[in-house]
């Protein structure tokens, strides 16, 4: 039986209030199961990030370096539980859920300061969702997750309601996007008279870092391009944790910035860095470096969250022969067997990893097995589907040839900076075996920021990539449900007007039933239905390929023992951090 135990803890019951069990109070569970402990203050913990940061504003740019820190800085009105993964209070004290699951009625907490020491309050809360998340002109806005007509109102200083058009199942989930200050930001948002677009421009990365102001646990405190982002502690932080100690622990927050990965884990072995994200390919020889007495460990976790790799193929290509070809669902179903899954769980993440979800993570409650679809690595199997095509090698050249002979050549861009999906090992093999069944593919290795923005903008043929999993699939529906803005290798249906009704026209038919399907499950509340739905979806993908997934790689960090109260539960969650509870043994 289909398991939706963590769907159900995500989703708050409707017709019922919510409240922390500690009847308000700002303070953390223990988690027994996670072996947290009252902690030392003091101390700098010094972390990596892969690239220079392209902005401080969340919602101005889409960059995982920029999210990163954010989530130090800035909090949302709720929280995942680190070891049950149900939706917590957070900024938001408390709420109640009217029968109709309409209207939602927040309680916010009291004595919660930005950093400046304004108070946080409802108008701060309605101001972020009005004028920035709803924003379509906002380059990371999260319209896309919230139905067409919610209403954001201020009941009082400490009150905030949220109306629906409709019940939802997963709003509250979409309810972990950070608030912004309303003093600082009035003047650059709609409401302030400015441009909808004019939110992009604020907190670039010259910005006064006194102007960036949050809640959360830590604040800007100097950035040095290409080297180093600093933080230090925010003293009037309003959390407690559960041994009624005041958070955070620590003083400061260091990233360095370290654009390769032989520099991060040489930086992790030297000890300057205490902790590390690490791949399969890295596994081996850090874990011998644990066996062999190094002052570390390191922990493998279940992998719910992280960004599986994919194999994509530009329906839009500029070259009009391409787009022919790249747009026929055959010729991706026939590419499929030519994709080696199992050397590159082997030999790029030594066998930390398992075959992929399309795209669901395998251990997710909302997975449907489609395994059986992925098939065996079987380039004979490839060869006789592109045969069937009529893609012949012509010219007997070892590739095969468009009718009039052109030879099918195309880029393969990957990013050569993120080892998660790698442009070095994962793209050349796949480079190869294309080559096996007579396909040319140009690899060029780029900047992770780089090839994702070649990727959205429609510049590209094919590319390797990775968008992250999520709990529940509705979080990833801007990705996913056809015509969405990160619907990247189809761009051509996407809404001239940021966040407008998508072509239905330049639609497959599998395509529009993927696009109701996620209309559908977002206006239900039933789990069930709303797995069905999502079953279905994820065979549409399975069985059409709108992108060839490759792999789930593990969750794998290193640490460095001096750290005390290190959460790695399910992997790190895209955006949240627990280095608020995090201190220095």
């Amino acid at each position: 039986m289909k398991k939706f135990v963590l769907a159900a803890l995500l989703i708050s019951s409707l017709g019922v209030a919510f409240a922390a069990a500690t009847n308000g109070e700002p303070r953390l569970s223990n988690m027994p199961k996670l072996g947290l402990s009252a902690g030392k203050y003091g101390g700098t913990l010094t972390l990596s990030l892969p690239a220079s940061p392209g902005s401080f504003n969340y919602y101005g740019i889409t960059d995982n370096n920029t999210y990163t820190l954010i989530g130090n800085v800035f909090e949302g009105l709720v929280e995942y539980n680190l070891e049950t993964y149900k939706m917590e209070p957070n900024l938001a004290q408390s709420w109640t859920v009217s029968e109709d699951g309409k209207i939602w009625t927040f309680k916010l907490r009291k004595n919660v300061k930005w950093h400046d020491g304004e108070a946080f309050g409802a108008d701060d809360v309605v101001f972020t969702y009005n004028n920035i998340i709803l924003n379509t002109e906002a380059k990371g806005n999260s319209a896309a997750g919230f139905p067409k007509g919610i209403k954001f109102e201020a009941v009082d200083d400490l009150t905030m309601r949220m109306t629906l058009p409709y019940a939802s199942g997963a709003i509250i989930q979409q309810l972990r996007t950070f608030i912004m200050p309303k003093h600082k930001l009035l003047k650059y948002s709609i409401e302030g008279g400015a441009k909808p677009s004019d939110i992009n421009t604020v907190w670039g990365t010259g910005s006064d870092l006194n102007e960036i102001v949050g809640t959360g646990p830590f604040k800007f405190s100097s950035y040095t391009a290409d080297q180093k982002v600093t933080l230090t502690k925010n003293t009037n932080y309003w959390k407690n944790d559960a041994f009624g100690n005041k958070l955070p622990y620590l003083d400061k927050l260091e990233y360095l910035i370290l654009k390769s990965p032989e520099a991060q884990v040489a930086q992790f072995k030297a000890g300057t860095v205490n902790a590390l994200n690490i791949t399969g390919a890295q596994f081996p020889d850090l874990k011998q470096g644990e066996v062999n007495g190094a002052a570390y460990k390191v922990i493998k976790a279940l992998a719910l969250f992280g960004s599986p790799p994919h194999l994509s193929f530009n329906f839009d290509a500029k070259d009009p022969l391409l787009a022919r070809l790249f747009s026929n669902d055959k010729f991706r179903q026939a590419v499929q067997p030519a994709v080696n899954r199992q050397r590159i769980i082997d030999d790029v993440f030594n066998g930390l990893a398992t075959l992929p979800g399309t795209p669901v993570a395998p251990v997710s409650s909302f997975y449907f097995n489609t395994i059986k679809y992925l098939g065996e690595f079987d380039l004979k199997a490839a060869n006789a589907g592109l045969d069937a095509l009529g893609l012949k090698d012509s010219d007997g050249d070892g590739i095969r040839n468009f009718a009039g002979g052109k030879n099918i050549e195309f880029s393969l861009i990957a990013p050569l900076d993120n080892a998660f999906f790698a442009g070095g090992p994962i793209a050349t093999i796949i480079q190869n075996d294309l080559k096996a069944v007579g396909l040319k593919a140009n690899l060029q290795t780029l900047q992770n920021s780089l090839v994702f923005s070649k990727l959205n903008a429609g510049d590209f043929e094919a590319g390797i990539y990775g968008f992250g999993n999520q709990p529940d699939p509705e979080l990833r529906k801007a990705i996913w449900q056809p015509g969405g803005d990160l619907y990247y290798w189809h761009r051509a249906m996407r809404s001239s007007t940021p966040g407008g009704t998508p072509n239905f026209k330049l639609m497959k038919t599998w395509e529009k039933r993927i696009w109701d399907i996620f209309d559908q499950a977002s206006k239900l509340t039933d789990q069930r239905k709303r797995g069905a739905l999502y079953d279905e979806w994820q065979l549409l993908n399975a069985k059409n390929l709108p992108v060839i997934m490759i792999a789930k790689p593990a969750n794998i960090a290193a640490v460095s023992n001096k750290i005390g109260n290190f959460v790695y539960n399910l992997g790190p969650i895209p955006g949240y951090v627990t280095n608020h509870i995090a201190y220095l043994k």
